[in-house]
């Protein structure tokens, strides 16, 4: 009697489990799982966020080994690539890509010492000056570009490689070259200094680069504005330091078999505030509000890798949901 009683709770319990799991596929675009998750104490919940974050970092990590592998095997060309795949925005991604691809890092050493130079080889390959009416430094830039070009067989991208409606004009393409100039005119030790990254203000000390002087007085190359500094910001100094910074260290970390790396990585993450972006006003609503950088790119995976595929039963909250159902029945 008590093997039929025990066979009909556990049937009863597997019929529970597959209606809470329909109920969460049914309800995995608006994160039903949300209020579950936030009153997770802090320990479980960490438990759940580290093991999202991990599988996030293997993807990353494979992006990673492809650059590196693209760059044969220099780790300081790998930065430099991941760098401009980091500078703006998703549109973009691919157009900064390949002008770094034109313009590599070895010749942007070579010629760092050189006033404007970089400035010269990026605005000169990206295409974008042919877009805006010329003054006297623009002009100045397409001469010492064509030197440039000639020099190392520089070929530039055709304009139209650019996404550039409806962007900010902090996050046009024309002042994040500007700033990635003046961030690669600093010093040759940038991949040491990345790795050295430990807090917040490590990370916006080293990339909260500002513009050269022109650029306080122009948004878009030719037209005048208002004088203000144009300066990397504390928001896109952070998107930096979670994209790059940990990512590169995690990665130096794993290929070096060096677990203070790997641990400095997953630290910083823990420092950096957590993103603003429409995922994790989402996961607002739906309950959850991440506490930092380490949180938030572990439900940005929850919310990319599983959410968005209806994945309720294979992801760690799901899971964790459906395996306390006997306890709640």
């Amino acid at each position: 009697m008590g093997g039929a009683t025990d066979g009909r709770n556990g049937g009863k319990a597997g019929d529970a489990a597959q209606r809470m799991a329909r109920r969460l596929e049914a309800r995995a675009g608006e994160h039903a799982c949300g209020g579950y998750l936030a009153a997770l104490d802090p320990l479980q919940r960490t438990e759940i966020c580290t093991a999202l974050l991990f599988d996030r970092l293997q993807r990353k990590m494979r992006t990673v080994e492809a650059l590196r592998t693209e760059a044969v095997e220099n780790w300081n060309q790998t930065f430099y690539l991941l760098y401009f795949r980091t500078l703006g925005d998703r549109r973009n991604q691919e157009a900064y890509l390949e002008l770094a691809r034109r313009v590599p890092y070895r010749i942007v050493l070579r010629e760092r010492r050189v006033p404007h130079a970089i400035e010269a080889m990026l605005f000169g390959a990206s295409g974008l000056l042919e877009l805006y009416r010329h003054d006297e430094y623009t002009l100045n830039l397409r001469r010492n570009f064509e030197h440039l070009a000639a020099k190392y067989e520089i070929k530039p991208l055709d304009a139209a490689a650019w996404e550039l409606s409806e962007i900010r004009p902090a996050n046009h393409p024309v002042l994040r070259l500007a700033q990635a100039a003046e961030f690669f005119a600093q010093d040759d030790f940038l991949v040491e200094r990345t790795m050295a990254c430990r807090t917040e203000e490590d990370v916006r000390r080293l990339f909260g680069v500002e513009a050269s002087d022109y650029w306080k007085t122009h948004f878009i190359p030719g037209s005048e504005s208002d004088a203000r500094p144009k300066r990397i910001g504390a928001f896109k100094a952070n998107i930096i330091g979670i994209n790059l910074v940990a990512i590169l260290q995690f990665a130096y970390g794993s290929y070096t078999s060096s677990e203070r790396l790997r641990d400095s990585a997953l630290a910083l993450l823990e420092r950096l505030p957590a993103e603003d972006n429409r995922y994790m006003r989402e996961w607002a609503a739906a309950g959850v509000r991440p506490r930092n950088a380490f949180e938030s790119q572990a439900l940005l995976q929850l919310a990319t890798e599983y959410c968005a595929a209806h994945r309720c039963t294979e992801c760690p909250v799901g899971r964790r949901i459906l395996r306390e159902i006997p306890e709640m029945h």
